[in-house]
């Protein structure tokens, strides 16, 4: 018995305090009202905006200081889609913006007579999106944050006399005809009384279309109501001026609030009097009762019934007013979901009739129900393929009600990747040498883009340039610009004529893109097939096992990837990967190069052949052609004819002379080291250095050796600055590129044989 109490308190306990909260009266909730202006007063719309943007975190947009910036930043929609779902879906930042930017719109009050259809092809995760959405709305309006009060009417019946000699006269026939029938002791005939009783003190009449309390104020009256009620500060401003509260002051209650409304005035003669009987009640979600959240698949018949009520409390109304004309409890299947969403999972069967049914209803916000009208403020929401698009087109007049959101197939090379890690587990990594699980899914992604883009071939009309880091249709710069990512192999020029409006360009052909090529469910096969097939515990995944899978294991799928792009592929893993061995040999002393830099700017002032102290590092310079031309030749690269060399120097010359000694020293007060030319001499210096960085040891066999012996014996005998060049660079690409000893090893071995550095050194 201890354990039965025990579990009983515990379960006992769990009930939190929000779903025990009754019903609230006027007062109360004014009270709450003002205390907390923002949560009460929100629609659906508002509602649905707090979930979403609550359940996302917002990234950094990863070039804040761009000019040109369109605020295409990464929103993390892990605990919208993700966490807590049994079939999670993941947003790619294409996605993820479009999402945010239709709850903004609906926040600012742009909401009115639309259905939102999310569009996408099979195997797009519509219905798994849909449903995680509508979960996490379920259980945040279930929540103290998320909850909203609808109206409930509790009728005094003592305010109208009490009961009637009529009442009491039928209520005692029963009851003496219920004594003659039956013996019952003292319990059973106050159980009996009370299941008689028609009442006791109050008739409780719930709202069917749950409205906020407040829309029983009488439209003419609430401006003044609210004026009064709030302090002339920001939230009564914004209540009085924003689109977002415009519906406080245009929408009207449900029929049946003000017909009773208008009943009880008529008796009682005084609004405060009725408002007193009004009460508040948070708003409780059930989708699977189908209140303020209902579901319709294809197949789901119609409803036998269009029109409900409730006879017995229709009576007990009837009875309190003594006028069955003046309130009718009547109301359908959307007074249900008003406030709250209707969603309709694809277009197709019976659902094609749903959506042709809402037509009037969006365009007019109200629903006929027998003789009365109900009103509808709903969050209409569909899924459709891209070919039932038919079913709806013949409505012309429908079109301009629907407003299309694409769910295509994963365009984000991140957002793929994580697919396959939340599939197969994130161990999948440690497969792959770095970047290559990263190219399986730009393979895939590069089946669902448009091989022509316009947009991207007026910002770059010379792909050519490129070749040897870009396709020609430069699918892999688009696929970089869709992570929101500008890679640093494009040119100067190229980089500052991406405007923010060639931008929005390139994002917005996403739109006409992911409804072919291999869908989500391919590419997890795919993935399968070829993880399970390659993946060694003593081997890791190379771009060669890669490209070898889509040409040689199974050219079919290789055919439905654009020509070349295995090429382009290939080319641009290359010479990512030099760049990084270049960057993790790298060890020059920065400090003496930023004196060379200096020493530099103080000697193109004078003539050759000349000994001079340097003004800011105090170094005695013999200043030379051949000392010059040795520092040039650092900053511009070897190879450089003696015409350009001399024409560098005199620009820099003048530049020196004209701009950082005149204005950024002397009248700025900078340090030469903070200043714009230096800055960019130094870099030029650094990446020079970096290029050549590989040039010593290209025809070291001992080196190759070496890289191949690390972690064995066998390296203790070489020479102590091959093993410090070697275990530099191992331990570099680790910390750098989270390359691990094993992987960084083969990625060494791999530039070296493939001979990377003399391939784009000759670019």
């Amino acid at each position: 018995m201890d354990t039965i109490t025990r579990a009983l308190q515990h379960i006992d306990q769990s009930v939190n305090e929000w779903e025990q909260r009754g019903p609230i009266s006027f007062a109360e909730f004014l009270e709450t009202l003002v205390a907390n202006p923002t949560r009460v007063i929100r629609n659906v719309f508002q509602v649905f905006n707090d979930m979403v943007m609550g359940h996302i975190s917002v990234g950094e947009d990863e070039y804040p200081d761009d000019p040109e910036s369109i605020h295409y930043v990464s929103y993390d929609c892990r605990r919208l889609f993700v966490e807590g779902s049994d079939h999670p879906f993941f947003a790619d930042r294409l996605f993820a913006n479009r999402l945010v930017g239709l709850v903004d719109a609906l926040k600012r009050g742009a909401q009115q007579n639309k259905i939102y259809v999310f569009e996408g092809p099979p195997g797009s995760g519509k219905s798994t999106f849909l449903n995680n959405l509508l979960l996490k709305f379920e259980n945040y309006a279930n929540t103290l944050e998320g909850m909203r009060y609808e109206a409930v009417w509790r009728l005094d019946r003592n305010a109208f006399g009490g009961f009637t000699r009529h009442e009491t006269t039928v209520f005692l026939d029963k009851l003496s005809k219920l004594l003659e029938e039956h013996e019952f002791n003292q319990e059973e005939l106050l159980e009996a009384e009370h299941a008689l009783h028609p009442g006791d003190d109050f008739v409780e009449i719930p709202c069917p279309s749950h409205d906020n309390p407040l829309l029983v104020i009488p439209k003419q009256h609430r401006r003044q109501f609210f004026d009064d009620l709030f302090r002339n500060d920001e939230m009564k401003w914004r209540l009085f001026t924003e689109k977002e509260y415009e519906w406080v002051f245009r929408n009207t209650s449900c029929t049946i609030c003000s017909s009773l409304y208008h009943a009880l005035l008529s008796r009682l003669k005084s609004p405060a009097a009725v408002l007193r009987m009004l009460h508040a009640r948070p708003y409780q979600f059930n989708r699977r009762l189908g209140e303020g959240v209902s579901v319709f698949n294809p197949g789901d018949k119609p409803m036998r019934h269009s029109v409900f009520t409730n006879e017995m409390l229709q009576g007990r109304i009837n009875g309190v007013l003594k006028d069955s004309n003046q309130v009718k409890y009547l109301f359908s299947q959307y007074a249900k979901t008003n406030n709250g969403i209707y969603a309709l999972m694809d277009v197709k069967g019976h659902n094609t009739d749903r959506l042709i049914e809402l037509h009037n209803i969006v365009s007019e916000g109200v629903h006929k129900v027998d003789d009365l009208e109900e009103n509808v403020d709903s969050l209409f929401l569909a899924l459709m393929n891209p070919e039932d698009k038919k079913n709806v087109e013949s409505y012309q007049s429908f079109l301009d009600r629907i407003q299309y959101i694409k769910i295509p197939y994963v365009l984000d090379l991140n957002t793929e990747v994580e697919i396959y890690r939340n599939v197969f587990g994130k161990q999948i990594d440690h497969s792959f040498l770095p970047r290559v699980l990263h190219n399986f899914a730009r393979i895939i992604i590069s089946s669902r883009m448009s091989e022509r883009s316009l947009a991207m071939h007026e910002w770059i009309p010379e792909p050519h340039r490129y070749g040897m880091f870009c396709d020609f249709n430069l699918q892999l710069l688009k696929m970089e610009i869709y992570t929101g990512h500008i890679p640093a192999w494009l040119t100067e020029e190229d980089r500052k004529n991406l405007t923010a409006k060639r931008r929005r360009r390139i994002i917005a052909e996403s739109e006409n893109e992911g409804d072919t090529g291999f869908s989500g469910r391919d590419a997890i096969n795919i993935f399968s097939d070829f993880y399970s097939t390659y993946a060694r515990k003593d081997k890791l995944i190379t771009m060669t096992t890669l490209t070898a899978y889509f040409t040689k294991v199974h050219p079919e799928l290789g055919r439905q990837i654009p020509a070349g792009f295995l090429d382009s592929l290939m080319s641009l893993y290359n010479f990512t990967v030099l760049q990084e061995v270049k960057e993790s040999l790298y060890y020059y002393n920065e400090d003496q190069i930023a004196r060379e830099v200096q020493n530099y700017l103080f000697a193109i002032n004078f003539e050759p052949d000349v000994d001079e102290t340097c003004t800011w590092t105090g170094e005695k310079l013999h200043i030379t052609e051949a000392y010059l031309e040795g520092i040039e030749n650092r900053l511009l690269g070897a190879g450089v004819d003696l015409y350009r060399l001399r024409a560098f120097r005199a620009e820099t010359q003048k530049e020196y002379a004209g701009q950082t000694l005149s204005q950024e020293i002397l009248f700025e007060g900078r340090a030469i080291t903070d200043t714009k030319l230096f800055k960019a001499l130094f870099e030029r210096y650094v990446f020079n250095l970096k290029e050549k960085a590989l040039d010593p040891f290209l025809d070291n066999v001992n080196f190759r050796r070496a890289i191949k012996d690390f972690g064995r014996d066998d390296f203790k005998t070489y020479d102590k600055r091959i093993r410090d060049d070697v275990t530099f660079l191992v331990n570099n690409l680790g910390t750098k590129y989270r390359y691990t000893r094993h992987g960084a090893k083969e990625v060494c071995i791999y530039v070296i044989d493939n001979d990377l550095a003399r391939t784009f050194g000759r670019t």
